[in-house]
């Protein structure tokens, strides 16, 4: 593994990922599709699945359409349809490497809270991302972010992507 230390691309490594919660956060799912290159890809899975190599996922989202799609679903045809939440999410980055072919790897520890239409606010979940980063149009973009709960069932459903 060839670690990263070099400051300057790990603040680029830093900032994808806060403009990734900046868009969660304040639902701009537009800015949300904006973090991922063209071939990107998501996925939102459990600690559990990963351990037992279960190709099991409570969001798949394996090409850039379907990422689209993931938006059009989040601001149109569940709008009105679900109790929506404010997320709030804090991030640890707690590696950074370079891959074969030149692209970023990360492992980044989350944890998420919810606030619902009530007011209180508890946990939603906490686990680590691992992310694949590219460079595309002189910016980094994710072309593989991997969100792994370690929580199996969390107290909350979720609508929007972790």
């Amino acid at each position: 593994m060839d670690t990263v230390t070099d400051a300057s691309t790990l603040l680029r490594v830093d900032a994808l990922n806060n403009r990734y919660t900046y868009a969660i956060d304040r639902l701009d799912m537009a800015g949300w599709l904006g973090t991922f290159s063209l071939q990107g890809r998501y996925e939102l899975t459990t600690l559990e699945n990963v351990k037992h190599d279960l190709p099991v996922s409570i969001m798949l989202d394996d090409c850039y359409e379907r990422l689209q799609d993931r938006v059009r679903y989040v601001t149109e045809v569940w709008h009105n349809a679900v109790e929506h939440y404010q997320a709030r999410h804090f991030l640890n980055r707690d590696a950074c490497w370079r891959g074969t072919e030149g692209e970023l790897h990360a492992s980044t520890n989350f944890s998420v809270y919810y606030t619902g239409p009530e007011g209180s606010t508890a946990p939603l979940v906490v686990g680590h991302y691992e992310d694949v980063m590219v460079e595309e149009d002189g910016e980094l973009r994710f072309r593989m972010k991997r969100a792994i709960m370690d929580t199996a069932v969390p107290p909350h459903y979720i609508i929007y992507p972790i």
